[in-house]
Formats: C-alpha cells, sequence, structure tokens
C-alpha cells in the first residue's frame, strides 16, 4: 500500500504542475493580440487574448458603400479574430494538457 501513497503523491504533484502551466498560459494569452480582417482587408479587427477588441481599422471605401456593409465586414472581421484566438488558445492549452479533454478549458 506504501507504494500506491507514492503513486498518487506523483499523480497530485503533476496535476498541480499542469494546473500552473494552464494558469500561466492563460495569464500570458490575455496579452497576445488577434487579426482577423475581411474584404480583402478592408476591414481589419483586432482582439486580445480576453476576446475583447483592442483596435479596428476601416478602409474609406467601405464606409461609402453604406452602413449594410460597414456591419457585415466589422461583423466578418471580428468573428476572423476570434476564431484565430480561440484556435490559437486551444492549440497551446493542447500543448500543455497533451490533448486531454478538459471541460472548461475553451
Amino acid at each position: 500500500m506504501r507504494g500506491l501513497g507514492g503513486g498518487m503523491q506523483n499523480l497530485m504533484r503533476q496535476a498541480n504542475q499542469m494546473q500552473n502551466k494552464m494558469k500561466k498560459l492563460k495569464d500570458e494569452f490575455a496579452s497576445k493580440t488577434f487579426t482577423g480582417s475581411a474584404g480583402g482587408g478592408a476591414v481589419e479587427v483586432v482582439v486580445n487574448g480576453e476576446y475583447m477588441i483592442d483596435s479596428m481599422n476601416i478602409k474609406p471605401e467601405v464606409v461609402e458603400s453604406g452602413p449594410e456593409m460597414i456591419i457585415e465586414m466589422v461583423q466578418l472581421a471580428t468573428n476572423d479574430a476570434i476564431k484565430t484566438a480561440k484556435d490559437t488558445y486551444q492549440k497551446e492549452m493542447d500543448a500543455v494538457t497533451k490533448g486531454m479533454n478538459i471541460p472548461g478549458m475553451t
């Protein structure tokens, strides 16, 4: 039974190390930025690792095309940036967890 206790301690230590790595990744990820675009770069949106918009650039020709086009392109660019951020986060988290499926990590 003594060996089992040591194995459990080792497992708990590994779980704690993984948890610390995951927290560090999440903290570092918050400061990263991700760019999405629409209309061949006519609209660009930059989001941070917390999925909040940091900046946006809309070329004049988009503005001239009317509000419906502006709305559509901003939505597309924002969704593109968020998808890039989420995909990157998942890849980085998979590297930490070695592909383990841990609920609530996405």
